[in-house]
Parts: C-alpha cells; sequence; structure tokens
C-alpha cells in the first residue's frame, strides 16, 4: 500500500477544492430581492434576478466588503476587479447566464495553513451570483430518470464567493482538514453562516492522481458535495476509481462526476465545459471594480482573531495536547470547553463531557454542540456534583437529559427527578442482603473467591436503588458481606 492516504502502490491524488460560499448579505447581489433561506419557493425575485428587459443591475456594497474580509482572512491581495457574463443555459438561471469574475479577480494568491503543517494555496476568491435550486422528483433524485423537476428561483442572484484552491491537496484527511478550517474562518469574521446542510457553502472537488515525480493525471470535478464526511469519501473513491482505470490500461476522461452519498460512488454527469464552452465576456451593465485601499486596510484592521491563533490561546490557556485542541476543534466546543473551565470544572471533565456524551446528543439532534440547549455553566455544575459525590455518572447523564429535554436549570432538574445518590448505609446494606439472598449461586462464587462475578449482584442493588448508589460503594459492600475483598483478587 501506499503511503499516500492508503491508496495502493506508489499512486498519490492531487486534490484542489472549489468552495461556493454564500455571503451573509440581507439582500442579493445585483438587486434588493431578499437573501433569506427557508422561505416560501419563488418568493424572493424581481426583474433582475429574471433578467427581464431594461432591468439594470445594482452591485450590493455589503457583498463587496464580505468578499474582501474572505480576501484578507485567506492571505490574498485584493484587487481591482471587473464582472463577466458567464453564459449557458439552465432552468434555475432564468437570465441563462451567469454574472461572475472571469480572469479580472478581486482576491488572489493567498494561503491557508492546516494544523497539521500543510500550507493549500488560494489561487483566487472571486465574487458571482448563485443559480435557482432545482429539485427533481424521481426514484435517482438526479435530473437523469426524474418524472418532473421542480424550480425554487429564491437562491438565483443570492451573492457568492467562489474559493478556489490550488492543487495541493493530497489526502481526504487535509481535504476534510482545509473545508473544516475554512468553515470556521468564514464563520469567525461573519461573512458566511457556512451550513453545508442548507447550502450556503458547496465543494466541488478536482481530483487526478500520479505518480511522484509524473505529470499530474486528467482531472474530474465532483460537484456539490454537502458534508465534510462525503468529502472525503468522495475523493477516496473517485481516487481509486481513476486509478483502476489506468492500471486496466484505460484513459481518465475529463468529466464532471455527481457524488451519492448512497452507493458511496461518483457518476458521470457530463463532458467537463473549458472556460471556451462559457463563452465568457465583460459584464456591459456593470463598471470595474477598484476597491480604495484604503478601504481594504480599514478591513483588515476590522478582522476579529481567527480561529488559529484563537485556538492556540486557549491551548495555551487550557494546557492541553495540540491532539486534543484538534479533536475539539474538529468537534466546534472549543469555546465551549473553554467556558465550561472558566466556570469551574477541570479541564479534563470539561472535554470528557463535551466531546463524548454532549457531542453523542448533538448528533441525535442533527445540530451543533453549541446549539444544544444547555450552557457551559449548566455542564459545569454537572461536573461539581459529580466530583462532590452527589451524582454518579448515570445519574450526571439523567439530569443532562433532563435539562436538553426541559430546559430547566441542572438542580431543578436533580431535585424533580430525585437523582441523588443513595447513600443512606442502612438502605444499601438491606438492597445488597436482597440482591445476595436472590442470587444465592453468584453468591457462593463470589464467596469462594471468584471476585469478577460480582457484577450481576452489583446491577441488582443498582436496579433496586434506581441507579441512585454509587456502583464503587456497592460492589465494596457486596464483597464485604459475602467475605470475599477486593484482594482476594480474581481467578
Amino acid at each position: 500500500m501506499s503511503v499516500y492516504d492508503g491508496l495502493p502502490g506508489d499512486w498519490q491524488m492531487v486534490v484542489g477544492l472549489e468552495v461556493h460560499v454564500e455571503l451573509a448579505t440581507a439582500t442579493k447581489l445585483f438587486s434588493a430581492s431578499p437573501n433569506r433561506f427557508g422561505d416560501d419557493p419563488n418568493t424572493n425575485f424581481d426583474p433582475v434576478t429574471l433578467g427581464l428587459p431594461g432591468a439594470l443591475p445594482v452591485l450590493n456594497e455589503r457583498a463587496v466588503e464580505l468578499a474582501m474580509r474572505i480576501g484578507l482572512a485567506l492571505n490574498c491581495t485584493v484587487r481591482p476587479c471587473a464582472f463577466h457574463r458567464k453564459n449557458y443555459f439552465y432552468p434555475d438561471m432564468p437570465k441563462a447566464y451567469q454574472v461572475s469574475q472571469y480572469d479580472e479577480p478581486l482576491n488572489v494568491d493567498g494561503w491557508l495553513d492546516l494544523a497539521n503543517g500543510v500550507r493549500v494555496g488560494i489561487e483566487r476568491a472571486h465574487m458571482e451570483e448563485d443559480a435557482g435550486k432545482s429539485t427533481h422528483i424521481g426514484v435517482s433524485g438526479r435530473v437523469h430518470g426524474a418524472d418532473y423537476s421542480l424550480i425554487d428561483l429564491n437562491r438565483a442572484g443570492v451573492p457568492l464567493v467562489e474559493i478556489v484552491s490550488r492543487p495541493d491537496i493530497r489526502s481526504a484527511d487535509d481535504a476534510r482538514a482545509y473545508v473544516n478550517e475554512l468553515r470556521a474562518i468564514l464563520v469567525a469574521i461573519d461573512a458566511s453562516d457556512a451550513k453545508m446542510e442548507e447550502g450556503s457553502m458547496r465543494v466541488d472537488a478536482n481530483v487526478s492522481v500520479h505518480r511522484p515525480g509524473t505529470p499530474y493525471g486528467t482531472r474530474c470535478e465532483i460537484k456539490n458535495v454537502n458534508s465534510v464526511r462525503s468529502i472525503g469519501r468522495a475523493i477516496e473513491y473517485e481516487a481509486r476509481r481513476q486509478i483502476d482505470l489506468i492500471e486496466a490500461g484505460e484513459q481518465v476522461q475529463q468529466q464532471t462526476r455527481h457524488w451519492d452519498e448512497a452507493d458511496g460512488r461518483t457518476h458521470t454527469l457530463r463532458t467537463k465545459e473549458d472556460a471556451d464552452d462559457y463563452r465568457y465576456f465583460p459584464e456591459p451593465d456593470l463598471v470595474p471594480l477598484a476597491p480604495d485601499p484604503s478601504w481594504v486596510e480599514r478591513l483588515r484592521a476590522e478582522l476579529p482573531e481567527l480561529p488559529a491563533v484563537h485556538r492556540a490561546r486557549i491551548r495555551n490557556r487550557l494546557g492541553v495536547s495540540a491532539e486534543d485542541m484538534q479533536q475539539m476543534a474538529n468537534a466546534g466546543v472549543v469555546d465551549l470547553v473553554a467556558t465550561t473551565v472558566e466556570a469551574g470544572a477541570p479541564v479534563t471533565e470539561a472535554r470528557n463531557w463535551w466531546l463524548g456524551y454532549l457531542a453523542q446528543k448533538a448528533n441525535e439532534r442533527d445540530i451543533e454542540p453549541a446549539d444544544l440547549p444547555i450552557t457551559p455553566a449548566q455542564v459545569a455544575r454537572i461536573v461539581e456534583l459529580v466530583g462532590a459525590g452527589t451524582l454518579s455518572v448515570g445519574l450526571a447523564r439523567q439530569a443532562v437529559d433532563g435539562a436538553l429535554d426541559t430546559g430547566e436549570d441542572i438542580d431543578a432538574v436533580v431535585a424533580a427527578k430525585g437523582l441523588r445518590i443513595v447513600s443512606d448505609a442502612n438502605a444499601l446494606a438491606v438492597a445488597a442482603d436482597e440482591a445476595i439472598a436472590a442470587n444465592p449461586d453468584i453468591a457462593a462464587k463470589v464467596r469462594s473467591g471468584k471476585v469478577a462475578a460480582v457484577g450481576p449482584l452489583v446491577g441488582a442493588v443498582m436496579k433496586a436503588t434506581r441507579g441512585q448508589a454509587d456502583a464503587a460503594a456497592v460492589r465494596e459492600l457486596l464483597l464485604e458481606r459475602l467475605g470475599a475483598g477486593a484482594a482476594t483478587g480474581d481467578t
């Protein structure tokens, strides 16, 4: 196997990503129609969106500012630019052309550094308008084989920045890391909510393969991958598909392909267009844009602390390892852990709760951990109650569940559910004796020295106390009453 991401032989994948980001503006790129997700279909468009005769575009200044913020955050040079018409016919673009930037983009020559030291070059980050959304109705969910298609023009004309990386990515892990870091930057600078599940951040992956020292192979583009997990899977599949073709003596055809999450494969959409196919020409209704240097510098000065710097500062404050910090960053819980620590919880416990049980609950609800209806202060209170012996871990999880379901304070949930650990010695002794009497065979094994057999007795006591006893204390009590102390050892 290869050292390159598990590819066979000495093959290496070469990946460049094109990330389309919807900007967080109130209105569209060239008109006053709302830029708003979730409205009823075909309610947010106007004559400019439709390209009706006499309707002229007016450039959205806020969109330009957000586009420049993205460029500056990605170490790009912000330069004079111009808009072009990219001509093609799709039913979700009523004008039959898209206003984009061709050979004069706004942002060029930047980079993004990954946590593992890999630097991914940014070729350009240019502005353009989004197309509408087509929903294909039928078994396949794709245009081929669909019974019919529905068109929603609400998204048509929404301001986009397309961030085009150089082909510097050599593994699916680095591709995922790049997208995660880019998404964190976009959210940090308030340029976009970058919600892949809502389509405000979409990724096209250009994939080719070669052997080190030889020219890059023919690339294929995988369109509109909509989750970080899918990005990794799609890239790995496509690289292996191309290697299989080459090793079978066939040629890789330059294509646009679709990733099917259900069957884990890419499928041909169309032969890849080149720039000539789009017949680019300057947009006659928009003048070139030359941002004033003072405007650019003001935006640079207003940039917030970027995620990599923020993580380094938090890591120093918490004293965690680089691996722990990366895990927290990938899970989106860095600030949650830090705030929980500020509220009084030890670092390890705060990290374990947010990366463990709470991350699980967020996954079940298909939301980010930060969107869970529980605060870092409440998590710190849970940690405090466990540390004081008031709650076991099991009871603490029940308290968290109660808080998530009701929105109530942790102490209120604990009181309402009666979740405190049973510490009454007489009550525990009675429960232990009843468990021993009900399970004479198990009790005999423990008395004979088979200490490991005590587990079912512990379970019986925990059930009798509704899980409100301390399991370690129960085990010790049972061994004591059976005359088989922990020092006896397992046999």
